[in-house]
Order: C-alpha cells, then structure tokens, then sequence
C-alpha cells in the first residue's frame, strides 16, 4: 500500500470515484502527515483552489495542519476569484494524489478486492522462514494482511500488524477472527515513524509493498524507528519494493534479492466481474488490461499487461548483535 505522495507528476492509471468532501474520511494524523512533507507553494495553492465552495468544517480541517509558513499563501488561495473550470481542474489534481488514502479508509473493500489476488512469489517466505519461524514478528504498513498471514504460515509465533487506516485494519480484525489467530496476529494502529512497540521488542520486520524512502511512506524516519523496535541480530526484509527506491535502500546498506519465475506471474482476481471491475477503476487509463480479460475471459492478468513489476523481489537488512 503505497501512497501519501502529492507532486503532481505521476502517471494516474486509475478512474477515481471521490469527490471533495470525501477527505473528511482521513483522520487527523494521516492528514497532518501527507501536510507535513507535502507543503510545496504549487501543492499548497492547488489546495486551496481544489476547496472552493467547499464546507468550512474541511477548509479549516487543512488549514490547522497545514505548516505556519504556508498557511498565508492558503488563505489568500482560498479567497481568489476562479472559474469553475479552475476549481474543477484543481480538485482532479487534489483528488488524485490522495486517491489512495481514500481508497484505504473510506473504501477499504475494494483495495482487499484489488490486492488478494496479488500472491507473492512463494520463495519469499521460503527464504525469510529461518527470520520468521518461532519469532516476534512486526509487520508495519500491514494492510489488510497479507504479509502477516504469510508470516504465520511459516511459522511466526507472533505477529504485530501494523497499519494506520482504520478500514484495513477492520478487515485484518475480521480475517484475523475467521481464521483463528487471534492468539497470534495482533492488528493495531500505527505509522511508520509512530511504531506502537518498546525498543528491541522484536526479531524481524518485515515491510510488503508499504515502506518508500519518501518520509511520509517510511522514508529515513521509518527506518529508525523499524531499527529502534528490532532486536539486536534482527533483521528486516523490504518486500515488493518500488524500483525507484532501490538505489536508496542499496545507500541505507540493504541487500537485493530477486527470485526467478517460471512463465508471468500474474493478479489473480477472485472472479470475472471482480476482474472487469477492478481493471475500470483502478487500471482505467490502461486499456490493455481490460482488453485482456475480456479477449481471453480470464480472471489471470500478467504484471507485465497491467505494467507492474512482479512481486519476487526483497531487500535485507541486518541488524548487528
């Protein structure tokens, strides 16, 4: 689950079904986060632009965590003269690079219906089991489970997932009941740079397609704290990575590993309407991707249709005894 990231040059793939007042769904820490490493003057007037005619009770939500030296800048934004094509314009922007955190907390059900189906190499937990059986195991951005179910499989004893959005953790709450592990997978809140944990209070950390170097995803503050809860000997495996962070995780002194795949691997989505569906919303502005499921009535679609790289990829780091 990677997002939080408001420059405005990312190619959008998606059909996005919010509107303005939507963000109201964000709780205040998540707000105050994406605000606090995304307060450039361009993103800052956008903003502004995006909430006009907006209700008071969002203007002054933004307004309180914006920085102090941006909220002038704001206000004078909030009061320009636009055409309604302006604002239109501003809040597709805005919309867009909180799709994802909208996606997590007001719509938590589709982001499950769009990731179950993306199933890890196999010879991921194989190669962690050693760091994960009979461990303490913490599992930061955990989504809606993914990793932490994989954990236990090899034979973690304990798993604290971790994860801010209160949707995803409701789900990972109900899937942890359904199977069980409620002895063993224990859901809370929290962020990478607000780990709920004491120093030294785990053997692994693991990180699936959750922590970036940008700060408000993980970032060098997301490490220290992953490091400040790892136990001497510890060690933390990235899964999943962007490819873009791969030079900084190399910098930061983690090692890469790639599995080899037999074939594509591919999503796997639970049936041919969940595929139709996910392919409009979420790969809308690539056609391929329906095109495919509806050419060759599949619910199987290869990363390299959808133009992702598979998930066969891990980076590790070691903490020294």
């Amino acid at each position: 689950m990677v997002s939080g990231n408001l420059s405005f040059d990312a190619t959008v793939m998606f059909d996005n079904p919010f509107h303005i007042e939507d963000l109201l769904v964000l709780d205040c820490e998540t707000m105050k986060s994406i605000l606090l490493h995304n307060h450039s003057g361009a993103i800052c007037t956008q903003l502004a632009h995006s909430l006009h005619g907006a209700s008071d009770e969002l203007i002054q939500r933004f307004l309180r965590y914006l920085p102090e030296q941006r909220q002038r800048l704001f206000q004078q934004e909030i009061e320009r003269d636009l055409a309604p094509a302006e604002v239109r314009t501003a809040r597709q922007l805005i919309l867009n690079k909180f799709f994802w955190e909208l996606i997590y907390w007001k719509t938590p059900n589709l982001y499950e219906e769009l990731t179950e189906g993306e199933h890890l190499h196999p010879g991921i937990f194989q190669a962690l089991q050693p760091d994960l059986a009979c461990k303490t195991v913490l599992d930061v951005g955990a989504g809606s489970g993914r990793a932490s179910f994989e954990c236990r499989r090899v034979g973690a004893a304990k798993v604290y997932a971790v994860e801010p959005s209160s949707g995803l953790l409701r789900i990972l709450r109900q899937k942890t009941a359904a199977r069980g592990e409620q002895q063993h997978i224990i859901p809370s809140a929290g962020r990478f740079d607000q780990i709920p944990l004491p120093n030294q209070s785990v053997d692994t950390v693991i990180s699936c397609s959750a922590f970036t170097a940008a700060d408000e995803q993980g970032g060098a503050s997301g490490l220290q704290e992953m490091l400040r809860v790892l136990r001497p000997g510890g060690k933390i495996a990235i899964i999943w990575p962007r490819s873009a962070d791969h030079e900084w995780l190399q910098q930061h002194g983690f090692h890469y590993v790639e599995l080899p795949v037999a074939g594509e691997m591919t999503v796997a989505f639970r049936s041919y309407q969940s595929a139709v569906h996910c392919a409009k919303l979420f790969y809308a502005h690539n056609p391929a991707v329906l095109h495919y499921i509806e050419a060759q009535h599949t619910t199987a679609v290869p990363f390299s249709v959808i133009g992702m790289n598979p998930p066969r990829d891990y980076f590790w780091l070691c903490l020294d005894r």
